[in-house]
């Protein structure tokens, strides 16, 4: 096969993939808006927006990666033509992830004496407990969103929630702006008030998919007699068996980097600080991966329902390298600004924080240029397993992804981090171990599969 054959399909996985890179990168960007807005008020505040965020995206992660499982189900069903299982999968999704966002936001508050038992600083820990409190009950809107996301990705029809993520960071940023620092009649709220502008603009998000999706003729039937009598056992084991182990692979990966934040923490106040600062951008660089990952998985699933292995194949090595060439791309921009990028979330103004600030700016400037290595690991791992979630392969993936982050990664991380002079530095050498471990194995899965699917045609 020649060079050319991968080529002519960036065009339309680019044209796939760039609604949903943005709203990734909208996801993503609440969470760093929290991180400049509240670094304004200090490096503790920071630290404590870490903590509490680092607890979220554990929850987070389950949700959004069960909720994964509906997107292949109905991309294959879609190109069936069979709209009755794309109805189903549809309906059973959404309410499995509503009852899985009420069960995580309550998982999150009784999990907040870890924090205690993590041993991060005091003051640190008083001030993330009522954040996380209102941003663990963010998380049912953002599940559910999840739930209408999914399937109209399913369906190749992108670009909806790239609209409804712009619309929440719009939100987001002047409900922030005003109850953070307490602007005309709000109260001064500080990191609680970063909290209430995440729940209300995810709100806002689950209402704005469904007006917008409901009122589309073509997915009006869809949505017609929404009820309980819809909900089949069959159904709701099918998204069960492929959502749970694509949760735990998202979980293992999430955890991993929560680790990190603890570690750092561990490390002390300005090593926690750095920590988020290089984990909030090099987060921004991941949702582009993320994206291409969400395209596989829709193009691999279309390609599984045509029987069309041949071309599934050189759909998703067209997919693999773009992704190579974006990370590269991110990786450079890393390594060229690497000193200045830090500066971005800190007031160097404030003289009293000058000494923590010029620490954490030097401890993040070194985490970003092991970073800018890592993403391209990092962007592979995410967009291979895109493509095994395509062809609905989830179990082997989630031993792979289990032992490259917790066999190789963590140890690696807890060594270099807490037993050297490297620090969060070391620390972060483990995640791109991990990380490297993940992508290799992956992609060797893949191709065995692949393989095997030709050889039975």
């Amino acid at each position: 096969m020649n060079f050319s054959q991968y080529t002519k399909e960036f065009a339309y996985n680019i044209k796939l993939a760039y609604p949903v890179v943005l709203g990734m990168v909208g996801h993503t960007l609440i969470g760093i808006v929290d991180n400049i807005m509240v670094g304004k008020l200090g490096s503790t505040e920071l630290a404590a927006v870490s903590l509490g965020n680092s607890l979220i995206f554990v929850a987070m992660s389950i949700g959004i990666g069960f909720s994964t499982a509906i997107t292949p189900i109905i991309a294959e069903a879609d190109a069936e033509g069979n709209t009755s299982k794309i109805r189903s999968a549809f309906h059973n999704g959404l309410f499995l992830c509503t009852v899985l966002g009420i069960l995580l936001f309550g998982l999150v508050v009784l999990a907040k004496p870890i924090m205690e038992l993590l041993q991060q600083p005091k003051e640190v820990i008083e001030l993330a407990k009522p954040f996380l409190d209102w941003v663990a009950f963010s998380l049912i809107p953002l599940v559910m969103y999840q739930g209408y996301k999914q399937f109209a990705d399913g369906l190749s029809m992108t670009k909806y929630s790239m609209y409804a993520i712009i619309m929440a960071n719009v939100l987001h940023v002047f409900i922030n702006y005003l109850l953070i620092y307490g602007i005309w009649i709000f109260p001064k709220m500080g990191i609680v008030g970063a909290a209430l502008g995440t729940v209300i603009s995810r709100i806002a998000m689950v209402v704005f998919m469904h007006v917008i999706l409901s009122r589309k003729e073509k997915l009006k039937h869809y949505f017609h007699g929404f009820s309980f009598a819809e909900i089949q056992k069959s159904t709701i084991k099918k998204i069960v068996n492929l959502g749970l182990p694509s949760a735990m692979q998202m979980l293992f990966e999430v955890v991993l980097f929560t680790a990190a934040i603890w570690l750092c923490g561990s490390i002390g106040k300005t090593s926690q600080a750095a920590n988020q600062i290089a984990l909030s951008l090099a987060s921004l660089t991941f949702m582009f991966a993320m994206g291409l990952s969400v395209v596989s998985m829709i193009r691999i699933s279309n390609q599984k329902g045509l029987n069309d292995y041949k071309q599934l194949i050189i759909v998703a090595r067209s997919i693999f390298l773009l992704a190579i060439i974006i990370e590269i791309i991110f990786a450079l921009l890393f390594v060229a600004f690497h000193t200045i990028l830090p500066h971005l979330f800190l007031n160097m103004e404030n003289q009293s924080q000058l000494l923590d600030n010029n620490e954490v700016i030097s401890i993040a400037a070194k985490l970003l240029l092991v970073a800018a290595i890592f993403q391209i690991s990092d962007g592979i791992q995410v967009v291979v397993l895109g493509a095994l979630r395509g062809l609905q392969d989830v179990k082997i993936p989630m031993y792979i992804t289990f032992v490259a982050y917790w066999i190789f990664g963590f140890p690696i991380s807890y060594y270099l981090g807490l037993k050297t002079d490297l620090g969060a530095v070391g620390v972060w050498i483990g995640l791109l171990a991990g990380l490297t471990v993940a992508a290799i194995f992956l992609y060797l899965r893949f191709n065995y599969l692949t393989k095997k699917l030709i050889d039975t045609v």
